[in-house]
């Protein structure tokens, strides 16, 4: 079993950055995706970005092109979420999650560990 831990949420301002972390233990980091999913008030849950840890290639939602990016530093098990020119409509609890590595990458159903979610609040 996979433990999934977030951080970094919180209160920014619209144009403003955030650092979102997942820690991951519990099993072989390199073998899986890593993905950050949100799920906005009154909303379902959406793919944000994923990572293959093994090559680290990375794929994003249509909605955050440039803004979002998604790294991992292997050595400490850890995947982020680099957000910038955050915006209203980014307001959300984000979450982490982990699919194997032959998972389909945009599929929620394929991710079958999950983290307990950071909210992040875009706000003035």
């Amino acid at each position: 079993q996979m433990q999934l831990v977030e951080s970094g949420g919180g209160l920014v301002q619209p144009g403003g950055s955030l650092r979102l972390s997942c820690a991951a233990s519990g099993q072989i980091f390199s073998s899986y995706i890593m993905g950050w999913f949100r799920q906005a008030p009154g909303k379902e849950r959406e793919f944000v970005a994923a990572i293959r840890v093994s090559t680290a290639s990375t794929f994003y939602a249509p909605s955050v092109p440039g803004r979002f990016t998604i790294f991992k530093n292997s050595a400490e098990n850890t995947v982020y979420l680099d957000m910038k020119s955050l915006k209203a409509e980014d307001t959300a609890v984000y979450y982490c999650a982990a699919a194997s590595r032959d998972a389909r990458i945009y599929s929620e159903s394929e991710y079958k560990h999950w983290g307990q979610g950071t909210q992040v609040t875009v706000s003035s």
